[in-house]
């Protein structure tokens, strides 16, 4: 199974410790504003157990990222399989989530930079893609950071009505090509 690690944060198999904290970020109207719904202390348990499930299986997803100063559980970032029926899938998938209180720090793009390495470098995968609502300017701006770029494939969000405010999405790509330039050296 593997566990990944960055200059601050370590990306790991999730914890029993870490439904408490978890919970509170999904129950965060902040954390969820580009969400439908915040969620429940159920809905989160059930999220992180399928996290844990689909790591056992894969080696690879959603890990659980620790700061290792503190050894504080700040939320999820990873990899998963996307199968939606949606532009370019299947394809490998890179997301995070985080407690706002570790916000504006740069986790968010450290810890995705070490799985973008290890989606290129030991997956092989020929891209990664990333989406989100449009009007969630914060993702974009970490997919951006990255070195991603928009696919202008915006889709209507399959599992939202199609009136919903969330509900149109855009695709953000990077290739492995485009990895190994940015990362020579």
């Amino acid at each position: 199974m593997c566990q990944l690690q960055t200059e601050r944060l370590i990306l790991r198999q999730w914890e029993k410790g870490d439904s408490v904290p978890f919970a509170a970020m999904c129950a965060d109207p902040n954390v969820m504003r580009y969400f439908p719904a915040t969620l429940s202390e159920d809905e989160s348990v059930q999220l992180a157990q399928k996290a844990t499930a689909l790591i056992e299986d894969n080696g690879w997803g959603f890990w659980a990222a620790e700061r290792k100063d503190t050894r504080e559980f700040i939320g999820f970032v990873g990899l998963h399989y996307q199968d939606l029926d949606i532009p370019d899938t299947p394809f490998i998938e890179i997301g995070w989530r985080l407690a706002a209180d570790q916000w504006g720090k740069g986790f968010a793009p450290e810890a995705a930079q070490a799985a973008l390495r290890y989606a290129f470098e030991d997956l092989q995968a020929p891209a990664v893609y990333a989406f989100t609502t449009l009007a969630n300017q914060p993702s974009r701006r970490v997919m951006q950071k990255l070195g991603m770029t928009d696919c202008q494939k915006n889709f209507m969000h399959p599992k939202l009505p199609r009136d919903h405010a969330l509900a149109e999405h855009c695709l953000y790509r990077m290739t492995r090509q485009v990895w190994l330039r940015l990362n020579q050296g």
